[in-house]
């Protein structure tokens, strides 16, 4: 097709830019992205010694957290998993919460293939899966293109299409000329979160749409993380707010929403901030901005490993969370949780693995990535949607001072645990139609331009 030759030729031009711009990501960060190594272009210097795996494609962390709960499900079935992932995060949760199966071998993993032809006909020849399952919304032309002319069918899983998206690939197909209209035409099957996203698949091109909920109320939350948090707060005896999953923008606002409160507190016991970012390459940058607004913090890399900490964590104002995947831990440590993402125009962050705790939420307005979650929670008093820093952390703060707000509080907490509660069950549906799917292909798909 001539847009993806023209697609391909605008990618390669460009790619050396994006190269530069991970490259200067890697050296100020603290992850390792590989950014040319030969995996990256489709090139292996082992031969894959495997049966047909089912590849699962989970780009990032909050991907592989999502996609967790079906890759177990898919390993306890004797599936062998092929995992892939663009960003070191990625990989770094998916071994954190899948260890003992990459450990066996059970599960692969690789860096995904950069969006070349050439790169991903090499990967799909190389390790031959017999289904492809992309998680959310990772659909790239030459990827499907390349697994659909090896006869692997494509699977897009706990697929999210919003109104926007929908507009943007109407835009992109009008400069390449039906460009990703033809992609999601190739795909096998959608296995959408909601019926409005199906539709709005099914409007793209996708040839069948079902609706099978959201992986992201599977989520298996460790048990001994919660419960530690919950036993550290017990020792603070003090309240606790955390801020979390804090991206560019919302560090500066919410410290300064905090460097006031602390300024006209009079409280005798005031609660103690966790402010999370929800990147490592931001850690530095908000401990910056906590010298310059003359909090008292410390990294929560340092404190957990001293355990004499806790006289020093009573004279704080905050802890920075510099560290990844104990989430859990300051969910359960929280009294109050402030879910950012979305107090500037970054689509919001999961909310969900929070409301599985038990502990109350508040959420910003700019929720469009989560935009069925948020209406169904606040549908159900699940949680609370405030305008700004200043809102959020006035609103926890009556939870936490107000005995008339606090026992709303305690109802939300629940009323969050019931309704995640009520929608669980998206990985039962999804293992279903893959297995109708894989029924259904008695000889091989013919293969697609």
């Amino acid at each position: 097709m001539l847009a993806r030759w023209i697609y391909s030729i605008l990618l390669a031009l460009v790619a050396p830019l994006a190269w530069g711009w991970l490259l200067w990501r890697q050296r100020t960060g603290q992850a390792q992205w590989d950014v040319l190594a030969a995996e990256r272009f489709g090139r292996y210097p082992q031969p894959w010694d495997g049966r047909a795996p089912v590849w699962v494609h989970a780009v990032s962390v909050g991907e592989v957290r999502a996609a967790a709960p079906l890759i177990e499900a898919l390993v306890l079935k004797g599936e062998t998993v092929l995992l892939t992932h663009f960003t070191p995060t990625g990989k770094v949760e998916a071994q954190r919460l899948l260890g003992s199966a990459i450990h066996e071998g059970q599960i692969r993993q690789q860096w995904v293939p950069y969006d070349f032809a050439v790169a991903t006909r090499r990967f799909v020849k190389h390790f031959q899966p017999r289904l492809a399952l992309l998680i959310e919304r990772e659909v790239w032309p030459n990827l499907v293109h390349q697994t659909t002319q090896a006869g692997v069918p494509v699977v897009l899983v706990s697929a999210r299409f919003s109104e926007r998206s929908l507009k943007q690939t109407v835009w992109i197909n009008r400069i390449f000329g039906g460009l990703l209209s033809d992609t999601y035409a190739k795909l096998r099957l959608a296995l959408a979160q909601t019926e409005a996203d199906g539709q709005r698949l099914f409007d793209t091109g996708v040839p069948e749409v079902q609706v099978s909920g959201n992986l992201k109320f599977d989520i298996n939350l460790p048990v001994v993380a919660v419960q530690a948090g919950e036993h550290w707060r017990e020792r603070l005896q003090r309240p606790v707010i955390a801020i979390a999953s804090t991206r560019e923008g919302e560090d500066r606002s919410f410290i300064g929403s905090l460097t006031q409160h602390v300024k006209q507190s009079t409280a005798e016991v005031t609660p103690l901030f966790v402010l999370i970012p929800r990147h490592p390459q931001r850690f530095d940058e908000a401990a910056r901005l906590l010298d310059e607004a003359g909090l008292r913090y410390a990294r929560w890399s340092v404190l957990r490993e001293d355990p004499q900490s806790d006289g020093v964590i009573g004279k704080l104002d905050v802890v920075l969370g510099d560290t990844m995947g104990e989430m859990p831990f300051f969910y359960g440590v929280a009294d109050v949780a402030i879910v950012a993402g979305s107090f500037e125009n970054h689509g919001g962050q999961n909310f969900i693995e929070c409301c599985a705790t038990g502990t109350p939420v508040i959420v910003g307005p700019h929720t469009r990535n989560f935009a069925h979650a948020v209406q169904s929670a606040l549908a159900a008093g699940a949680i609370e949607q405030v305008q700004d820093s200043d809102q959020a952390l006035a609103k926890a703060m009556a939870w936490l001072t107000n005995p008339q707000t606090i026992e709303q509080a305690a109802q939300m907490g629940q009323a969050g645990l019931a309704w995640v509660t009520a929608h669980v069950g998206a990985t039962e549906r999804i293992m279903a139609a893959i297995s109708d799917l894989e029924a259904d292909l008695v000889t091989p798909s013919t293969p697609q331009d």
